[in-house]
């Protein structure tokens, strides 16, 4: 009994504190609620120098004093040849992550991302993106595409890397790249159109609720979620993801004529070796093998764009951080010995 009342007393306190957490931030959501401002900073990082700090620092940790006093006369010996060369500037590759979601909210920051590469990038220089998103809308998508055709229309060659999925609108922006690599299993391709939407008008009737709706414009609206759908509409709504299914072919095809649409448009998605085999990929290749080896030829340089966060998120994520620590205490607090 005296177990039972402790765990009871110590529930009650987390519990208390749990809402005591959860108040402030509601008050602190509700005062913040009206500034929806997405303000943030760009961020640039030398890749090169942070390499170049990881092999001397392992370096200096594997080799012996004689043979690392050697390495850093040798390493002294190069910078001093390079200064010399000062006057002819090393190329550079800028690095982009894309990590999209269904609505690819993400290409506000692109957009800035590749604004400020191209504030300053020659046609010596490139750019790479690592490309991540399984698709979503198509219009959100197509901004996010033609983000990237500002780089191609500069004239300043594009890579798009895809180490894990880069699929429908995820494959509509790899595709406007000059080389598209891909690691052996990253999924490539669904090139198609899907579109769904649940119906209720069966239930609504069954409960004797009616539903109106009025449009001007015989196709204002297709299909409904609330609405008796007709076959007219029926047959419209497909026209429409035909043509969607098309304008996705022919955007592909402006970028690799040499695809046969017939084989590949068909919404499937194929693994790294099999787009290789079929051309929507040029080379089997991991994003960090190619980023390696440029950092030996060349500066470079990933771009982010960061959006601050607001003080309501900062609390969100605190008041998370506290209730995963809370329920950790519990659940250790009654594992059996």
């Amino acid at each position: 009994m005296e177990f039972l009342y402790e765990y009871g007393l110590f529930l009650a306190k987390a519990v208390t504190l749990v809402l005591s957490i959860l108040a402030v931030v509601l008050v602190v959501v509700a005062a913040t609620g009206k500034h929806k401002s997405e303000k943030g900073e760009l961020k640039i990082t030398n890749i090169t120098d942070k390499l170049n700090d990881l092999v001397h620092g392992l370096k200096e940790e594997m080799l012996d004093k004689k043979a690392f006093k050697a390495y850093e006369k040798e390493l002294k010996k190069q910078e001093k040849a390079e200064s010399k060369n000062e006057d002819v500037a090393k190329p550079k590759s800028f690095v982009i992550d894309f990590k999209g979601s269904i609505d690819a909210h993400e290409v506000s920051s692109l957009r800035e991302e590749v604004s400020a590469v191209l504030a300053i990038a020659t046609k010596e220089d490139e750019v790479i993106v690592n490309v991540e998103s399984g698709g979503g809308m198509v219009h959100g998508y197509g901004l996010a595409s033609s983000q990237l055709d500002r780089i191609r229309q500069a004239e300043i060659p594009l890579t798009v890397c895809v180490d894990k999925v880069a699929a429908s609108g995820g494959y509509m922006m790899a595709c406007v790249a000059n080389h598209i690599y891909a690691a052996p299993f990253a999924i490539v391709g669904s090139i198609g159109v899907v579109a769904q939407i649940p119906n209720f008008n069966r239930l609504l009737k069954k409960h004797d609720i009616d539903y109106e709706q009025h449009t001007a414009g015989d196709f204002k609206r297709t299909l409904t979620v609330f609405g008796e759908n007709t076959e007219e509409g029926r047959k419209k709504f497909q026209q429409e993801i035909e043509e969607t299914h098309e304008l996705f072919k022919d955007f592909v095809t402006q970028y690799r004529p040499e695809l046969a649409l017939e084989k590949v448009a068909t919404g499937e998605h194929w693994f790294g070796k099999q787009a290789l085999e079929l051309g929507l990929i040029d080379a089997i290749r991991t994003s960090d093998d190619l980023i390696m080896k440029k950092a030996q030829e060349r500066t470079v340089y990933k771009v982010q764009y960061q959006i601050k966060k607001k003080l309501s998120d900062k609390f969100a994520h605190g008041a998370s951080l506290t209730l995963n620590a809370i329920v950790n205490r519990l659940a250790e607090r009654n594992r059996p010995l």
